[in-house]
């Protein structure tokens, strides 16, 4: 299973983050689509509610974007964004 999660860190003051995690912990949110099954700890689902995430292969190699409207800014690089 992937785990999503956002932490305290980049240019905006929070990030994403994304590690394999076989392990659900008690209060997680676990969401399957498409047989991919994503893990989400309680205090990171408050800031993904409402959130689509996507896995890209481009010219720039594989991504995950993340369209999150709870985030109010975000920065040029896209991987950390306030709320």
């Amino acid at each position: 299973m992937l785990r999503v999660f956002v932490q305290g860190g980049g240019c905006s003051g929070l990030q994403y983050g994304f590690e394999f995690d076989e392990q659900v912990q008690d209060g997680d949110t676990c969401v399957e689509n498409q047989g991919v099954k994503l893990l989400v700890d309680p205090m990171s689902a408050q800031y993904l509610m409402g959130a689509e995430i996507d896995y890209r292969e481009g010219l720039e190699g594989a991504q995950f974007v993340i369209r999150n409207p709870n985030a109010t800014t975000t920065c040029g690089c896209g991987s950390s964004f306030s709320a």
